[in-house]
Formats: structure tokens, sequence, C-alpha cells
């Protein structure tokens, strides 16, 4: 796996704190830091998502795959999910992640609550390479729900 990241400065200029990833599979994720009004050539221009919600959304993403895999694979007739994440970071640097807490809304029609838990377990424990890693500096705890569609 790779991916090369490049400092685009802010509107062309280089200041800011702008970047634009491009993955081993062709892809493009744009990024940016937060304002800084103190030292505006310091901060970004929150034009896009800070590299910290990405790392968030891509740990979202690998735990949602499995779990909606997990399902399909048992022949459940899974239809949606959602996976809402409440993180805490360290008060200082280096300002890992300390808690995380992912809340999952599946739905489908008769999916058993039983069959979900089992899911999200088997991602944490298993499969999801992000939750594992972030769980090295986090404590991760799921909830979920189960909606009929």
């Amino acid at each position: 796996m790779e991916c090369t990241v490049n400092w685009t400065g802010a509107l062309g200029t280089r200041s800011g704190m702008g970047f634009v990833a491009e993955t081993g599979s062709g892809h493009t994720l744009v990024m940016d830091g937060a304002p800084d009004a103190a030292k505006p050539e310091n901060g970004g221009q929150n034009l896009a998502p800070r590299p910290m919600e990405t790392l968030l959304a891509g740990a979202g993403g690998c735990t949602a795959y499995d779990v909606v895999l997990i399902l399909k694979r048992g022949r459940h007739d899974v239809r949606g999910c959602t996976v809402k994440l409440d993180a805490e970071r360290a008060d200082v640097d280096p300002k890992v992640f300390t808690k995380i807490n992912m809340h999952f809304t599946v739905t489908g029609k008769g999916v058993p609550t039983a069959a979900v838990e089992r899911a999200i377990a088997m991602s944490h424990e298993k499969y999801c390479s992000a939750s594992v890693m972030l769980g090295k500096t986090a404590e991760i705890t799921t909830s979920f729900e189960v909606l009929e569609s």
C-alpha cells in the first residue's frame, strides 16, 4: 500500500495547511488544517477534513465494511449500516485518540441483534486493522441498534 501527500498551501500560495493525498489505487483525498487566528500562515482554511478526522473516518469505514460483509455472508437481509464515531483526544502532543465510541445503526429485514453484535465483535477483535491499531492508544467502545426496514 502506498500514498503520496502533497502540500498545496492555501489557494496556490505556499502558506496555509492544505494537502492532497493520492492513494496507490489512484484516488485523491483533500485535507486541510484548522484556521489559526494568531498565525494565519500556519493554519488551514477549513476547506477539507483535518487529517485526524480523516483517520477517524477511515476507522469507521473499515469497521462498517466488515460488519456489512459479515452480515451478508451470514445471509442476513442487511439494507443499511451507519456508524457514528465520537472521539476524545489527549490534551498534549501528540494528541492521540484516547476514547472512541462507535455507534452502529443497522437496518434490514429480520436481522437478528445477536448477528449484529457478533459482526461488530468480529470486526473489532479480528478484521478491522484500523480499530485494532487505534485501540493501542484509545479505549474503543461500541453500541448498536437494529432497525427494521
